[in-house]
């Protein structure tokens, strides 16, 4: 927990508080804006195109002059649509993307002991807004919340194709939040704190947890993120081909200008969670001899900056390299692939973790669970594919006794 809220509150406390909800609020919209012209410009690369290039230097006020448009066209209504609804969705999709970020920790000295803790103004913090002891929780709560904006705003217009977009999202969202859950699990099987702060400190040293936990999890958890965010190949929410628009097909304006928002940072944010839970957040070698304001500050940020850019590009890479996944592939790959995988590797490292503190052989225990895990595997195989063709001689031995009848 961040030491201000350790003990009495007083007024600079409270303005430490303040300046850094401010600054993580303007750091988190300028990193977006960011995000928009860097996505724009690396596709464009991929593509061999230009890309923005007008609106100042190499084309970085760009979204800034698309903002400013949105926000002075026409606001439009469907005349079907349920006017509170249609106007709250924007707020859900955002709200909650900015409140991830107050818990992710940006710099900080996590060598030597010191566990991210800078001195600010004179009194003793973290480079985070807020270090709830369930932090990784709220994430989750948070990235389980968004959806709803999705959700009602389909719902909300009073339109079929946005409605789709909606049932689209709510399936998705049910169908990669297990395997979201498992992965984060195995993390939290070798931090033993729910703190992200925790998390961060326990990798320092280059513990990181994505060779702790074997790297699967953190595959797990990209995967499951990405489908989360509604991002290629995942995009069926969106789907121009199929839905038009999707779930924002109505909305112009401001309110459109919020979705899509919400998409870019969104995308900032879970990357960033994802640098904190595998690749130890702002943590990394510090010289020693380095001042304190390198240590603390610089250095971590650089380090913290440097990870969250690699996820960036992934992304970015994913939507101009991959093409969309139908829906059922979609749904074989959540329920039929991921969260088993997550599952069963998440018992792996149960074992493993188990055999270490009873003082058992770890390398004997992991293998025995991984033996039962894969057999248990095979069998489940077996059983859907046997009701798969079961069902198959159902529908053939139906359209037989239809023909014959005719």
């Amino acid at each position: 927990m961040d030491p201000l809220l350790t003990g009495g509150i007083g007024w600079a406390e409270i303005g430490i508080v303040l300046l850094k909800v401010v600054v993580a609020f303007a750091a988190l919209m300028v990193g977006v804006m960011l995000m928009v012209w860097f996505e724009r410009k690396l596709i464009a690369d991929m593509q061999n195109r230009l890309g923005p290039n007008r609106a100042g230097p190499f084309g970085l006020l760009q979204t800034l002059a698309d903002g400013i448009k949105l926000f002075f066209k026409e606001d439009l209504q469907p005349e079907r649509s349920d006017p509170f609804v249609f106007k709250l969705a924007p707020y859900l999709s955002l709200v909650p993307a900015f409140l991830v970020f107050t818990v992710i920790p940006i710099a900080g000295n996590f060598n030597d002991g010191n566990d991210g803790v800078v001195t600010l103004l004179g009194h003793e913090t973290l480079m985070q807004v807020a270090d709830p002891q369930m932090g990784i929780l709220f994430v989750l709560a948070m990235s389980s919340v968004a959806v709803y904006g999705i959700m009602l705003a389909g719902w909300s217009s009073g339109s079929k194709y946005p409605l789709l977009g909606s049932v689209r999202a709510s399936a998705q969202m049910v169908s990669y939040e297990a395997a979201l859950g498992l992965s984060v699990a195995a993390v939290l099987l070798f931090a033993g704190t729910l703190s992200t702060n925790g998390i961060v400190a326990e990798q320092s040293g280059w513990r990181w947890n994505i060779w702790m936990t074997l790297l699967v999890p953190f595959l797990v958890f990209v995967v499951a993120s990405t489908a989360e965010l509604n991002r290629p190949p995942f995009d069926l929410v969106e789907a121009e081909q199929e839905l038009v628009g999707g779930f924002h097909t109505e909305y112009s304006s401001i309110r459109f200008a919020l979705f899509f928002l919400a998409e870019f940072m969104n995308t900032v944010t879970m990357s960033a969670v994802i640098v904190t839970l595998f690749l130890g957040g702002p943590a990394g070698p510090i010289p020693s001899g380095a001042p304190g304001w390198v240590q603390d500050y610089a250095l971590p940020f650089i380090y913290f900056f440097g990870k969250l850019v690699i996820f960036l590009f992934m992304y970015v890479s994913f939507r101009a390299t991959l093409p969309r996944f139908r829906y059922d592939q979609l749904m074989d790959l959540g329920w039929k692939f991921l969260i088993p995988l997550a599952l069963g590797w998440f018992l792996f490292l149960t074992a493993i973790k188990v055999a270490g503190d009873q003082g058992w052989n770890p390398v004997v225990a992991g293998v025995g669970a991984l033996v039962v895990i894969l057999i248990g595997a095979a069998l489940l195989r077996s059983s859907i594919r046997a009701s798969e063709g079961a069902e198959l001689e159902d529908v053939t031995a139906v359209g037989a006794d239809a023909g014959g009848d005719r």
